[in-house]
């Protein structure tokens, strides 16, 4: 059987903004026509491994569903999901002054991975802003299976930081030089300088990141129930990976909704969420890239912006600003070619037309 558990809920005044923390305890007999269809549709195995779906507006959680033996403790690796947790970071250490702005010369908190090699000084100019829109002057791509900084070959290295640092420069010679592309960055996906951002906030707090994400994350938004994995130095992995329940990621993406604010506490602040999830780099036709978080439109017959948390399997912890909606979906797809088209038509088919209304 697919189905587990459920929880749904269909009660809204269209227009109502927002609220500060997420309400899971209401629930109707009647859920919205294309919601439960999306269930059923689901449980069919038409999207193979889905995990969880979570759907809720203005606050109020609407769909709350489990599938192929998940229910709602369990706890999910989602995989690119959780480089995100880097941006949340950064934004809580700029807000307690660790950090001055993302303009910072990363060498400016790893003076103690020098020397490097291939030094060039280049190197010495590349910024947090840089590795957080992955486009920096590095040669390191993990969709190229020939690049130095492939992510298959940092896994086996202890030091991810020093591996990233000591990657080559990056040539162009099938695509235009930076300045020529889109925001002015060429994008190349990295998940390298994702892991490197967390030492980098780690030294900046004088902290272990992952105590760090406990006082100042965690804590506040109640998530008390997760996995954490870190790198072999034990530093938190900020390439992916760490297991969190779908309620929790739910808590994590409403946070971002509300402009960094949960309970009348500002946890993140709103004009780093502003910049995180602003283009800044164009990965292709359609998607662009903000602070590890991947813009993109949904929708049919009308269109609408996106940011996402996004991760192998088809992983989705999404917020739809103009439909004050944020979701959740998570799959064990992983590796499956068809797992983001799977999602994105959870996305168009169901989940968008039903806010829409």
């Amino acid at each position: 059987m697919y189905k587990i558990c459920i929880s749904l809920v269909f009660c809204l005044t269209l227009g109502q903004t927002a609220i500060s923390q997420l309400d899971f305890s209401r629930a109707e007999d009647s859920p919205h026509a294309l919601l439960s269809e999306m269930d059923s549709t689901i449980q069919t195995g038409k999207y193979e491994q889905i995990t969880s779906v979570l759907v809720a507006k203005n606050g109020i959680v609407l769909f709350e569903n489990y599938y192929n033996g998940a229910d709602k403790t369990t706890k999910h690796n989602t995989r690119s999901v959780t480089k995100t947790m880097a941006t949340l970071l950064t934004g809580i250490a700029i807000k307690e002054g660790h950090i001055q702005s993302e303009k910072d010369k990363i060498f400016t908190y790893l003076e103690h991975k020098k020397p490097v090699k291939h030094p060039d000084p280049r190197k010495m100019e590349i910024t947090l802003e840089d590795l957080l829109t992955m486009s920096s002057a590095l040669e390191c791509n993990d969709f190229n299976s020939f690049s130095r900084g492939n992510e298959e070959r940092m896994y086996p290295i202890e030091d991810w930081t020093g591996f990233y640092l000591d990657l080559p420069m990056r040539a162009y010679p099938f695509e235009p030089q930076p300045k020529d592309q889109p925001y002015g960055r060429a994008f190349s996906y990295c998940s390298a300088g994702a892991a490197t951002m967390a030492e980098v906030v780690q030294t900046a707090v004088g902290m272990p990141l992952d105590n760090f994400a406990t006082q100042h994350l965690f804590g506040p938004l109640g998530i008390q129930d997760y996995t954490l994995h870190y790198n072999p130095e034990g530093v938190l992995n900020t390439a992916g990976g760490s297991e969190y329940r779908s309620r929790d990621f739910l808590k994590l993406i409403q946070l971002c909704l509300n402009n960094g604010e949960w309970k009348g506490h500002q946890i993140i602040p709103a004009d780093w969420l502003k910049k995180a999830t602003t283009p800044k780099a164009r990965v292709r036709n359609g998607v662009d890239y903000g602070y590890l978080l991947w813009l993109q439109r949904f929708g049919t017959e009308k269109l609408y912006s996106s940011y996402a948390m996004s991760g192998n399997g088809g992983q989705k912890v999404l917020a739809l600003p103009d439909l004050n909606t944020v979701v959740v979906i998570t799959t064990t797809n992983y590796g499956n070619r068809n797992a983001h088209n799977y999602t994105n038509a959870i996305m168009n088919d169901f989940i968008v037309p039903a806010m829409e209304n």
